[in-house]
């Protein structure tokens, strides 16, 4: 059930865990608003610093290292989403993008 994931406010705390930059970019693809807050449902979380995105994923921001991330499961995610994200991603995002 959705709802308790990820909130607007989290992004006062958050910095990339490769560079350590903060603040960080969000775009919001879907939320649910509930009486009393809302939640981010799917969107991506942006380092302008390093060019590094974060996939949020029913509500859980996949902020793991590189080398921890899933290349299929974050290619996946960019094809389905490719008319909501920056084009700068996908097409020099880090660790993956749809021009490799």
């Amino acid at each position: 059930m959705y709802g308790t994931g990820l909130k607007y406010s989290l992004m006062d705390i958050l910095a990339c865990p490769i560079c350590k930059a903060f603040p960080l970019q969000l775009i919001v693809f879907d939320e649910m608003k509930t009486d009393s807050s809302i939640s981010i449902i799917e969107g991506i979380i942006i380092c302008k610093n390093c060019d590094r995105w974060y996939p949020i994923i029913e509500e859980i921001p996949h902020m793991l290292p590189d080398e921890l991330r899933n290349e299929n499961e974050d290619r996946n995610f960019l094809i389905k989403n490719k008319e909501k994200t920056p084009k700068e991603i996908l097409s020099k995002g880090k660790p993956f993008n749809l021009s490799d």
